[in-house]
């Protein structure tokens, strides 16, 4: 009994969640005594000013500018987690969004030209390691899925110049945008100006360097499209 009212609670955030039968009871209290705690560490940044109903926080939770953050219900944010909101527009983590453990979403690191936004859709799960930033503008489509150490570098540094150091020759943003319903491998990177379509597949260790259409199973360095997933293979 007390496991299918455990079960309810945990749909509210996955609807379709449900233990798996060879889960042990002092499995699932351990578990749980993680969720509490989470929940615990929620309800203090809540009481800091940050409004984000449901939310389970991780230790050692880092919020740089909370006032430019906009947190849906439900999100379930890591350990050593870095969120940094210095931008022009907010970073936004819609309802369900999860967060890995040592991740760091980071909108600019210079005050100079602060960045853009970052902007996760419902229900986005992203691996732990994973690096976001928000230079020229990052949207990750609903439902999108990722694997550990994603990075997303919607910047680039110019260097044209040979007389001039590189860091002192500006950089160009142009954004990325991933769609909805993808499934991104482990180690994948993504570099600015990619736009990557809704119900993609990107294989593990894949470096993105240019757009990609909807359906495409992705892969390689530099990645190129192998195949669609709305044509069956044949044997």
């Amino acid at each position: 009994m007390w496991k299918r009212i455990i079960e309810s609670l945990i749909r509210k955030r996955n609807p379709q969640f449900g233990f798996d039968p060879a889960l042990k009871d002092d499995m699932l209290l351990g578990q749980l005594w993680e969720i509490g705690w989470g929940m615990i560490r929620g309800l203090g940044w809540n009481l800091l000013g940050l409004s984000a109903k449901g939310l389970l926080a991780g230790r050692g939770l880092r919020l740089s500018c909370r006032s430019n953050m906009k947190l849906g219900k439900w999100v379930k944010i890591g350990d050593y987690v870095h969120l940094s909101a210095m931008g022009k527009l907010p970073l936004t983590l819609g309802n369900g969004v999860g967060i890995g453990s040592f991740s760091r979403l980071i909108l600019s690191t210079s005050m100079n030209q602060i960045g853009a936004y970052i902007h996760l859709e419902d229900n986005v799960s992203i691996g732990e390691f994973a690096y976001l930033g928000g230079g020229g503008g990052l949207k990750i489509g609903r439902g999108t899925i990722v694997g550990q150490y994603l990075s997303c570098h919607p910047e680039n540094h110019h260097f044209e110049n040979l007389d001039q150091e590189i860091r002192l020759q500006g950089v160009s943003r142009q954004g990325i945008s991933i769609g909805r319903d993808c499934w991104i491998g482990a180690k994948v990177t993504i570099t600015d100006g990619v736009t990557i379509g809704d119900h993609c597949v990107i294989a593990a260790g894949s470096v993105v360097t240019k757009s990609m259409p909807a359906y495409a199973v992705i892969g390689g360095v530099p990645a190129r499209v192998i195949r669609s997933r709305q044509i069956k293979e044949t044997a």
